[in-house]
């Protein structure tokens, strides 16, 4: 299908209308990890507030995860018809092409509009940003976002630092035209960027910059790499300054807000920002004790399973934040809609 222009009516939006997740089966403990690395459980949970994590065995890639949530999506949405999907990842199947066409296919709908999106611990975001765009610009009337991230495959398993933080998940959402005042209605969107720290967050080889430069990429340039306190102490002004934004935005304010769903970084980060926000404990959204942090993935995954829970329910202001590698950051709000999570 060749995609083209729909004539759009005044106010037109993104709705989300279906959510599913999925994490892979395979279950890494925080004794599993004492067993090969310099470090014990208390010093994990006190650091992280992490005590278990999923991980994908041999031969499973992004797109797999990617496929098992988004089959869920829409399945929790009722209806057929998908006019585009995005996909957000940091670890996509191959360098090129990109991984969202093959996703789209797997899912039976070869002919879509279909692209990814890199925006590492922020990609959920951005692609609900973008998926919404689409909508509102009359691309699409149904979107599919699927954030998925194989974490772990980029993961140094000799690094203490990394290797018990991150995890392997994926996380989806169905977006339908409709108006701004029903719920589940998207933006306004308070999205940033600072490339000038990127170092701060990355894999330094397996790009053009590392292939042209004429040498060789050094034992563990293609791992993942995080300066763990300054990525910390910009972690928590960026997403404290977006949500406060978003917030003010959207017309709201904070102590109206029912539900606070954060980028599953660690616990200390999430407490930190939830402080700052004077948002209370039980307002506080949080799975990363039994997922760990799953990248792009973890703001999906972490409302799919509050839903699921009951935690999230229909009616309730939600504010999403979220910060990552480029550096990127961002924030929304919305109502939670009446839908079924899978």
């Amino acid at each position: 299908m060749t995609v083209s222009s729909r004539a759009t009516a005044a106010g037109r939006v993104a709705v989300v209308a279906g959510i599913g997740s999925y994490v892979p089966p395979d279950v890494v403990t925080n004794e599993d990890l004492t067993r090969r690395l310099d470090t014990s459980d208390e010093w994990i949970r006190s650091r992280t507030g992490i005590a278990t994590r999923h991980v994908v065995s041999p031969g499973t890639a992004t797109s797999d995860l990617a496929v098992e949530a988004g089959q869920r999506a829409l399945k929790s949405s009722g209806r057929d018809g998908i006019d585009a999907v995005v996909l957000a990842t940091t670890t996509p199947d191959h360098t090129c092409p990109a991984t969202a066409p093959a996703v789209a296919a797997r899912l039976g709908l070869t002919g879509v509009l279909a692209f990814d999106v890199a925006a590492v611990c922020t990609g959920f975001l951005y692609g609900l940003a973008s998926a919404s765009g689409l909508i509102a610009a009359g691309i699409a009337d149904r979107v599919l976002l699927v954030a998925a991230d194989a974490f772990t495959t980029i993961i140094d398993p000799d690094d203490r630092t990394t290797a018990v933080i991150f995890a392997d998940g994926a996380g989806a959402v169905v977006l339908r035209a409709g108006d701004p005042g029903e719920p589940g209605a998207t933006g306004p969107f308070v999205l940033g960027s600072d490339g000038t720290r990127s170092d701060l967050i990355e894999v330094p080889a397996g790009g053009s910059r590392q292939r042209s430069s004429g040498r060789a990429a050094l034992p563990g340039d293609h791992y993942f790499r995080m300066q763990g306190r300054d990525a910390y102490r910009h972690a928590v002004e960026r997403m404290t300054a977006a949500s406060t934004e978003a917030v003010e935005r959207r017309g709201w304010t904070l102590d109206g807000i029912d539900r606070f769903a954060a980028h599953q970084a660690n616990a200390r980060i999430l407490a930190a920002v939830a402080d700052r926000l004077r948002i209370p404990d039980e307002r506080r959204l949080s799975n990363i004790e039994h997922v760990g942090n799953t990248g792009g993935a973890s703001l999906p995954l972490l409302l799919s399973q509050a839903a699921q829970g009951g935690r999230l329910t229909a009616g309730q202001k939600v504010l999403l934040t979220a910060f990552g590698g480029g550096l990127a950051w961002g924030a929304t709000a919305l109502r939670w809609p009446d839908i079924d999570p899978l």
